[in-house]
């Protein structure tokens, strides 16, 4: 049987919990907002790591959570009931994360806590008619939203860099995107693979799932290391 995704480990118990938190794609996202933290000209790095925890709370635990009790992806065995449990506790423990944040450095934070607290639901349900569940979607609400909302939370301005900054996460959250769909496809809902590749000097390649999954999965670790590296060097520059 194939694993639902490459970091999933074996299915029961605690690692049904490790799994659930995707944790590649975790650290990845929690890098833009350590990137948008650290574009302020002066980190205040309390508020910093506030930040980091609320969204590793909201994104890592609460929105996957809600996409793992929608159809069950990675085939974990949580209780429907926890899950709903780890949504509600982790988006409610962000917010008030975010809004002692407002009180203390900008109450500009405040409608970024609002339309936060609301994007996970919406998102993961796929409420709305599923209007926001789409690439661009995804690229907006985990790659831009998370780098705004940090560099905010230490400025209370929004300056042409943290645009420019955004649409990078965008991007990049949209070339993961397109990779992933392709790597989900092949482990989830692909029965067989069945062909062949002919080179033109003749000699032949089957082609195989493993094969098939190789070039995006290796492409999203890679993409994922990066993201984080680049963020730990703007932690090492800043410090």
């Amino acid at each position: 049987m194939t694993a639902p995704a490459f970091y999933a480990l074996r299915p029961g118990g605690w690692r049904d919990y490790v799994t659930l938190l995707h944790l590649p794609y975790t650290a990845w996202h929690l890098s833009y907002v350590v990137v948008g933290g650290c574009l302020a000209a002066v980190v205040d790095w309390p508020t910093l790591a506030w930040t980091v925890l609320a969204f590793a709370l909201a994104m890592g635990v609460g929105a996957h959570a809600l996409d793992e009790l929608s159809g069950r992806p990675l085939g974990t065995e949580i209780p429907s009931r926890v899950l709903v449990g780890l949504a509600i506790g982790s988006v409610a423990a962000a917010s008030v994360m975010g809004i002692v944040v407002a009180l203390e450095r900008t109450l500009w934070i405040i409608p970024l806590v609002a339309v936060g607290a609301a994007l996970v639901p919406v998102y993961n349900l796929e409420l709305l008619g599923g209007r926001i569940h789409t690439d661009l979607g995804f690229g907006l609400a985990w790659g831009a939203f998370p780098l705004v909302t940090a560099y905010v939370a230490q400025t209370g301005a929004f300056r042409l860099e943290t645009a420019l900054a955004a649409a990078w996460a965008t991007l990049l959250s949209l070339a993961q995107r397109r990779l992933s769909h392709q790597a989900r496809r092949l482990r989830r809902r692909t029965a067989e693979v069945d062909g062949r590749l002919v080179l033109e000097d003749g000699s032949v390649e089957p082609l195989t799932r493993t094969a098939l999954l190789e070039t995006p999965e290796a492409a999203l670790r890679l993409l994922a290391a990066s993201t984080v590296v680049l963020a730990a060097g703007l932690l090492a520059l800043r410090v």
